[in-house]
Parts: structure tokens; C-alpha cells; sequence
């Protein structure tokens, strides 16, 4: 297992690429100002560690409680705080210091599961950080790596369309994780088996290439595209460069589901995902790898990069497993989220961190969230 020190610097490292000046910055309305990021890690290993599972009392309460939550507004209830709200950087500096004291004397006596948790909820705020981070401008980022590789054009694309799709028998598809088979958050459990009719899916993710099509017929483009002077660029983590039209396309739950119909197919379920995934393994551009997507063709036969280089959307609304139980010291973790109003992804992006590639993890977002590192396959029965 990666080692808490070593997951610290892996976001600390994150937070050195924002300009000062920048904490206070809110790159996505629906999202805390960076600021928040900053305390958020250290308060939630706090809270977890020393305060519920060791009882120590509190050095700084109020740190505690403003930085305990991220959050997630339904459309149109975006927050309205301002800079001043929030306080000084050496402050939450003095509190992270503090903090990361008392975690470290305290480890030894955690339970293993609060460990893991500490460890993999930091990782997963590598990716959201690095995603929020996407969006700052330009200018107040500090370049921390390469750029985005322009990848050529395939002078020959593989075949698409239906003679291109891979026949998936029927079977039963595994979700979940079974009693001792080692850590999962609260809505990996229990396992559960599905049976799967046959049905086709695509040997690749689809990509940019593809997507123009749509854009072209009339559909509104993409997140991460930026039109000048007529022409389509990628709005990459360090600059712009021209479309990579084959690398993934990123985007929405609800693009993806108007592109599967234009195209008459549709998105896989959960379980029809997991069961194509069954033998994949994670694909080149995972695990902090890089910042941006590489072309659909680059790895294995398919189908292909199921796992990285993208989270993939699926059909089925985030709900909870048969028998679930949710974390007695997390408890908001999943549940909130059982609402019909999310859905689920799998398979993991460049930012995942390699212990979140299990085949039991599972994602989720609003269907109409465009920051994030999300593509998407075709099937059909």
C-alpha cells in the first residue's frame, strides 16, 4: 500500500503548481475556492483520526468544521462566499503543520480501515484537485510538467461502426467486492452478480475525431474544445493546441447519451461495463502519468483502455448494492448521492491514482458536469 507521506506528496505538489495570489481563486462555480483544498485534507485526516477513532480533543475546532465538506449544489444553486470568508494561507499552513504532527504520532494506533480511508480519499482529491486545477487560468499556474503531447492524426483510423464491435456472450458480470478481499468504500459492498445478456461493444473510446462529426450535424461542443479563427482547439492542462482528433473526446453523462443516439447505439450499463472489463488491464496513461488523454489506439486489443486514460459513463444512475451499509464514520460519503441524479463511472483517467483502478471501484457525477476526465464507449444488443 501507498504510504500516507507519499500520497501528501503527491497533492502537496499539486498546490505548489497554484501562484499564491491564486488560492483564492474559484476555477469551477460548483466547487470550493482552492483555499479550501488546502485545509480540506488535512481537517478530513484529522477528523477521521484523531477525532472519531482516538477521541484526542480539538486544537482548532473552527479549522475542523470549515474545512470538514466539499460540495456538490443542484444546478442553480451555485455558492456565493467571497475571499474574505475564508482565511489566511499562513493560517491553514500553521493548521496542516499542526495537523500533520499529531497524524503521524497518532497512525500506529489507527484502525487499518481509517488508514486506508486517509489514504485513498487524498489520492481521489489528487484527481479532483488536478481537474479544479484545469480550469485556472493559465497565467496563474505554475508549470509543473510537460505540456500536452500533440499526437499525429491516425493516417488510417481501425474500423468503427457495428462491424467493428466486439461480441460480449452473455454471463454474469461481478460488481462489488467480497468480505475479505481487502479495503472498498461503503458502496463497493456487498458483492454482487449480475447476469448479462450478449450484447456488442466498441474496441475504443470515442474520440475526438468522431465527436467533430456530431459538432458538425449541429451539437454543441465539448467542454474542453475552444473554437479560433475557425478552428478547433484542446484546451490542455499547461496551454492550447490544435484538436487531437484521436485522442478521447471528454465529456458530459448527457452528450454522451445524445451521441449514442445519433449514432443509434447506446451507453453500456454498469454491469455490461464491468463484464467487458473483465480481463483488462490499466492502460499506459494512468496513475499520475500524465495531464492529458493519449490517442484510443495506443495499448492492448480490445476492448482497449477500459481502465485509464478516461473515465468511461455508464448507463446506470449511482445506487446502492443489495444489503448496503454505509461507513459509520463517513456516512456521507455515498448515500447523499443515491438520488437518481448520478451517475456512474469506472475505469479511471491519467490523474487516478492506482489503488482507485480496482475493478470494484466506482465513480460518479451529475450528468451535466463538464470538468471532469470523462469519455465514453458505445454498445448495442
Amino acid at each position: 500500500m501507498l504510504s500516507l507521506d507519499a500520497a501528501r506528496r503527491q497533492t502537496d505538489a499539486l498546490f505548489r503548481l497554484v501562484r499564491p495570489e491564486a488560492l483564492y481563486e474559484r476555477p469551477i462555480p460548483e466547487r470550493h475556492r482552492l483555499i479550501f483544498y488546502l485545509g480540506h485534507l488535512e481537517a478530513f485526516d484529522w477528523n477521521l483520526i484523531g477525532r472519531y477513532a482516538l477521541g484526542r480533543p480539538a486544537f482548532h475546532e473552527s479549522f475542523d468544521r470549515l474545512f470538514a465538506f466539499g460540495i456538490d449544489p443542484a444546478p442553480g444553486q451555485l455558492p456565493a462566499d467571497s475571499p474574505a470568508d475564508w482565511p489566511r494561507v499562513e493560517e491553514v499552513e500553521s493548521y496542516r503543520r499542526r495537523v500533520r504532527e499529531e497524524i503521524d504520532r497518532l497512525l500506529p494506533e489507527a484502525p487499518e480501515q481509517l488508514r486506508h480511508v486517509a489514504l485513498e480519499h487524498r489520492l481521489m482529491h489528487a484527481e479532483t484537485f488536478a481537474y479544479i486545477l484545469h480550469q485556472l487560468d493559465y497565467g496563474k499556474k505554475i508549470p509543473g510538467g510537460a505540456g500536452p503531447r500533440a499526437a499525429a492524426a491516425a493516417e488510417t483510423p481501425p474500423p468503427r461502426g457495428s462491424d467493428a464491435m466486439l461480441r460480449i456472450p452473455a454471463g454474469t458480470a461481478r460488481l462489488g467486492r467480497a468480505p475479505g478481499e481487502g479495503f472498498g468504500w461503503d458502496n463497493e459492498f456487498p458483492e454482487m452478480l449480475v447476469e448479462v445478456r450478449e450484447f456488442a461493444i466498441a474496441p475504443y473510446k470515442v474520440t475526438n475525431r468522431e465527436y467533430l462529426e456530431f459538432v458538425r450535424e449541429g451539437a454543441a461542443p465539448p467542454f474542453f474544445w475552444i473554437s479560433r479563427g475557425g478552428e478547433w482547439f484542446w484546451r490542455g492542462m499547461w496551454e492550447e493546441i490544435p484538436l487531437p482528433l484521436d485522442w478521447p473526446v471528454y465529456v458530459t453523462y448527457d452528450e454522451a447519451t445524445a451521441f449514442a443516439r445519433w449514432c443509434g447505439m447506446r451507453l453500456p450499463s454498469e454491469a455490461e461495463w464491468q463484464r467487458a472489463a473483465c480481463a483488462s488491464r490499466p492502460s499506459a496513461n494512468a496513475d499520475f502519468r500524465g495531464w492529458d488523454p493519449i490517442p484510443v489506439y495506443e495499448g492492448e486489443g480490445g476492448p482497449s483502455q477500459m481502465i485509464g486514460n478516461g473515465w468511461e459513463w455508464t448507463a446506470t444512475a449511482f445506487a446502492p448494492f443489495p444489503g448496503f451499509q454505509p461507513f459509520p464514520f463517513y456516512p456521507n460519503y455515498s448515500e447523499p448521492f443515491f438520488d437518481g441524479q448520478h451517475y456512474v463511472l469506472k475505469g479511471g483517467s491519467p490523474r487516478t491514482a492506482r489503488c482507485l483502478l480496482r475493478p470494484s471501484f466506482r465513480n460518479w457525477f451529475r450528468p451535466a458536469y463538464p470538468y471532469i476526465y470523462a469519455t465514453f464507449r458505445l454498445v448495442t444488443d
